[in-house]
């Protein structure tokens, strides 16, 4: 995690491969998922999706003994919720649904809030907001932008909703591991931390909760939810940082850029 690698045009090419099945992978999602449908029906789907339809593979699967290809994490679970066949999807749910894929060598990671049947207003801005303020952390990259400015434009939009960021999860470097560096903390201070430059590739992933940013792990050793209780929402691409500005290479089909 301590050295950053920059992409080469051409991994950054094999990179937007990867980003682009990916985005299939939740508009195939997008006419599957609904009310009675439980979470291991849903990790099922996405694996036949990714392993038979695109021949890629599923990179959340094995990676730190993790058994399933994604996490779905509803209402108060902030992140890490476990598929299992025994919570169906009921009206009402906020569920956050991350996945991620590897293709020719190269990962890409992303996650979308889903609301299931009628959620009530509350929740629905919940979700909103956190997009919006994923986008607003985007806007900010590009070269010679530094990590604490993506931090501090997430913050400082979601403060004003009585939101709070999530301290202990973070946005990360990715491509042919998972995990690399730099860390993208979702708070900060303007002109702190790591300064961006062509050729980085990371995730920028909100975590955002309706009351505090505490949170705690359950027994299963990966369920994280709100301390607290309330609702928690998270949405997440993956950003290359070109010459002039950022490509999202997980954009999906018919997904602009939010005007803010």
């Amino acid at each position: 995690m301590n050295s950053i690698h920059i992409k080469t045009a051409e991994e950054a090419k094999l990179m937007r491969t990867s980003g682009q099945l990916l985005a299939t992978v939740f508009d195939a999602l997008d006419g599957f998922i609904q009310v009675g449908k439980s979470t291991l029906e849903i990790n099922d789907f996405v694996e036949d999706v990714i392993v038979n339809k695109l021949q890629a593979r599923p990179a959340s699967k094995g990676q730190y003994d993790y058994k399933y290809v994604l996490n779905c994490s509803i209402n108060e679970v902030v992140c890490h919720g476990v598929p299992t066949p025994a919570r169906k999807l009921k009206s009402g749910d906020i569920v956050n649904i991350d996945i991620t894929l590897e293709k020719n060598g190269f990962i890409a990671d992303s996650s979308k809030m889903y609301c299931i049947g009628k959620v009530t207003p509350v929740a629905k801005k919940l979700v909103d907001i956190t997009y919006h303020a994923m986008w607003k952390g985007i806007q900010v990259v590009k070269p010679n932008a530094t990590t604490g400015d993506i931090g501090h434009a997430i913050q400082s939009y979601v403060e004003k909703y009585g939101y709070s960021v999530v301290r202990e999860y973070c946005g990360h470097g990715i491509g042919r591991e998972m995990h690399e560096a730099p860390q993208i903390l979702h708070y900060g201070s303007p002109a702190t931390g790591v300064v961006l430059k062509e050729g980085m590739v990371f995730t920028i992933e909100p975590m955002i909760n309706q009351g505090t940013h505490k949170t705690k792990t359950k027994k299963d050793g990966w369920t994280v939810v709100t301390r607290d209780k309330k609702l928690s929402a998270q949405w997440e691409h993956t950003i290359l940082v070109t010459s002039n500005g950022f490509e999202v290479l997980t954009l999906r089909e018919g997904e602009l850029n939010p005007t803010i």
